[in-house]
């Protein structure tokens, strides 16, 4: 099979590898769409728990191909989706029921073999059905969805908050989404894309405020104007520690400053301890998921989720290159599917 494959950090191509056997509970998909994340940029430099050599992707839908002898619940032919983690069960977090900082965690996709390629193999456990009026591309983002589910879990948003969010990526979008249907009176989305804040305002009922890069006091003052005392929950959803810094001059007394976007590892921001302590901010992070896929899966299929209109590109995994340097040079684009 065609796989794109990463022999070290920087360094791939598009190559033959073997097609791996399904044995035992095992089930092997072909890989019909698998999206391409920010996450998979800082992979591509070699951080975030990556393992080398690798074959990346860890959001991915498809159709099974062929199962071990052992696999009870799908068949060849189904359309499904997979959860790309899998814990061990038995170290010090999985024992503490903390399953999302596993000791001997495999991300498929991170330090696993995954979804940039024709076929990827998964356990049983891992795969759940798609439904037929669902696509592929988007099937290929169940797992940002269960990431915004445990966002949603993290933050624990009241009914009635005020909730100022930047950054309206694609997982950005589906937080939105989340935070609306868990009863935001009022969802203001910052972003620097026209288009993705369109899209915030139609999937999510979101404000929308257009952010200036070359003179941030002009978004600076339109959101304080407009939310003189701050607001109950903000979000970072982009990623910058530029934009992560300054959360917390939005944020009412007792607010949730959430840090969901993935910033580089070697960042450092400022806050000021006496303004945490006096205003009772509560600083939170939410990182990746682990037990919530089922529940993105139910969202996603039931169409609860708005997706269709994410996915705004396309490229098969020759156009990786391509692809990435979209992604790296803030070239307009919401969500990008590679299709193997």
């Amino acid at each position: 099979m065609k796989a794109l494959v990463y022999s070290a950090p920087g360094q791939f191509s598009v190559t033959d590898v073997p097609t791996p056997q399904p044995r035992g509970v095992e089930v092997l998909i072909r890989v019909r769409a698998c999206g391409l994340c920010k996450t998979d940029v800082h992979i591509h430099h070699g951080h975030f728990l990556s393992a080398f050599p690798l074959i990346p992707g860890h959001e991915f839908a498809g159709e099974v191909a062929a199962v071990g002898e052992q696999v009870q619940r799908v068949k060849v032919g189904d359309r499904v989706v997979a959860d790309n983690e899998r814990q061990c069960g038995t170290c010090h977090y999985c024992r503490i029921g903390k399953p999302l900082f596993c000791e001997n965690a495999v991300m498929q996709g991170v330090n696993a073999p995954g979804g940039f390629a024709e076929y990827v193999l998964v356990e049983e456990e891992q795969v759940y059905p798609l439904a037929d009026q669902i696509s592929f591309d988007e099937g290929a983002l169940v797992e940002p969805a269960a990431c915004a589910v445990h966002g949603i879990d993290v933050i624990d948003p009241r009914i009635g908050d005020d909730i100022l969010q930047f950054g309206a990526g694609p997982t950005g979008l589906i937080l939105a989404q989340l935070l609306r249907h868990n009863g935001a009176a009022r969802l203001v989305m910052a972003d620097l894309s026209p288009a993705k804040l369109k899209l915030a305002a139609r999937a999510a009922g979101a404000e929308m405020v257009l952010v200036d890069r070359d003179d941030p006091q002009v978004h600076v003052k339109i959101i304080k104007d407009g939310q003189p005392r701050g607001f109950d929950i903000v979000v970072d959803a982009t990623g910058v520690p530029r934009v992560q810094e300054g959360l917390p001059q939005y944020a009412d007394f007792g607010a949730k400053v959430v840090y969901y976007g993935v910033a580089p590892e070697e960042a450092t921001v400022q806050l000021s301890p006496y303004d945490v302590f006096r205003r009772e901010l509560k600083i939170l992070g939410s990182f990746s998921q682990a037990r919530t896929f089922d529940r993105a899966v139910r969202l996603v299929n039931t169409g609860v989720l708005q997706l269709r209109d994410m996915v705004t590109h396309t490229f098969p995994l020759e156009g990786w290159g391509d692809a990435l340097c979209m992604v790296t040079e803030g070239r307009e684009n919401i969500k990008i599917v590679i299709t193997p």
